[in-house]
This record gives C-alpha cells, structure tokens and sequence, in this order.
C-alpha cells in the first residue's frame, strides 16, 4: 500500500513581493500568489492528485493557498487541519525587515549563516516587542514561554517533524493522500526529515512557491519517489 505526501509552499506574498523577512507575520498572498496558488490545484487535478485531507498552518497566506488550490479542483469538501506547528520559521527581530537592508547592517557573513544555515537563529524580539506571538489572539491559549521569540532551521524542524509524526504520517500510513500547505522553512524541515538529509545537505533545498512537491511512500513512510509537478499535464 502506497501513499502520496503533497507539500505546497504558499503562493508569493506581499512580504515576498517586498522582499521582507515574513516568519509570523500575519500578511495576505499578492495578486501573482493567488494565481500561483489556482495553478497549483490545477496542476494536482490535471495529474490526478486528489487529496484526502489538507494540513497546513496558523498563517493566512498557507491557508488560502489550501483554499485557493482546492477551490481550482473544485475539491474544497475534504477536512483540513490547521496547527502552528507548521508556520514559518520565526525570524525574530528580523520580521519585516527589508532583506537587503539586513544584510548590510550585518554583514554577508552573519546573513548568510542566518539564513541559510540550519542552527543560528536570528536576534530575538526583546521584551514587550508589539511583533511578538502573545500579543496576537490566535496565540492567547499559550503562555510566552512556549511562543518562539526566534527560530533556526533546527528549531522549526522539532516542532514541524513532531507534528508530522504525530497527525500526518498516521494519515499516510492509511494509504490517503495527503496536502500540507505550508512555508518554505516549515516545508524544508519535513524535507530534511523525509530525504534523511544532513544539516549541510538541507541548506541547499529551496522549496519553490505554488509548485507542488509530491513524494511517494510506502506503508511505513519510507520515501520511495519524489517529484516536482510544475506544468499541468497535457
């Protein structure tokens, strides 16, 4: 018995758009994300991938690609299950930060192993910083000391892996087929899990918006094909 695990990475967002560093930040996709996400769906139904449930985030711009996609397959009846265990990677006191205006108060150096790399995360957000999680209602259920003032690559793999252990491999282990809509680094964190990479391997995986990435596995979630769908099937 076979599985199929879709991962798709939100459309563009308006942060993107403006090249600002996104993490939390609660922004809505950009006109070209949206269209990004409608060919996702038809990319998935030209192929035949019909999902049997849909993971994804807290954050707008993963759930509207969900939604967006699904819409385009005219498949929006399937359950969906939403945990900020999948967000993005939190980027601390660089969230909405212009990227290049970061890069030349720190160095390319510092930037580099901050952003690429797996285990440095980025400055924290001090104390009483209007951008932090607890001041934001969807995260009043949680206490400050379990909200993420920064992240690295490893620390949003441990939250995004236990999830993924713990509610989406079950599904797969049915044999269904499975969309995550979810974020680049949240997305890169299940990669690295599923392709068993090295944290010098992973800093090497970009995942693309709106193209998605749909693995094969077999009944004990081990990876037997992966592969990218980015044109419709003719």
């Amino acid at each position: 018995m076979h599985a199929t695990l879709i991962l798709l990475r939100h459309g563009e967002s308006l942060y993107n758009r403006a090249h600002r560093f996104t993490g939390w930040t609660d922004v809505e996709l950009s006109e070209q994300g949206k269209k990004e996400a409608k060919e996702a769906g038809e990319i998935l139904a030209s192929h035949g991938f019909y999902p049997d449930i849909c993971f994804t985030s807290w954050l707008k711009r993963a759930v509207h690609t969900a939604q967006i996609a699904l819409d385009a397959m005219d498949w929006v009846h399937i359950d969906t299950l939403k945990s900020w265990k999948l967000n993005e990677r939190h980027y601390g006191d660089w969230q909405g930060r212009n990227k290049d205006e970061v890069r030349q108060e720190v160095g390319e150096e510092t930037f580099i192993a901050i952003r690429r790399g797996y285990d440095t995360p980025p400055p924290p957000l001090p104390d009483n910083d209007p951008r932090l999680p607890e001041h934001e209602r969807k995260y009043r259920e949680f206490s400050p000391q379990q909200l993420p003032r920064s992240e690295s690559l490893k620390d949003t793999k441990v939250r995004a892996w236990a999830y993924y252990e713990s509610m989406i491999l079950p599904e797969l282990q049915k044999g269904r087929t499975v969309l995550v809509s979810a974020h680049g680094n949240s997305l890169r964190a299940l990669v690295m899990g599923l392709e068993a990479l090295t944290p010098d391997e992973i800093v090497q995986v970009e995942v693309a918006t709106g193209k998605p990435l749909l693995y094969t596995l077999d009944a004990s979630g081990k990876v037997l094909q992966k592969k990218v769908y980015e044109t419709t099937k003719e």
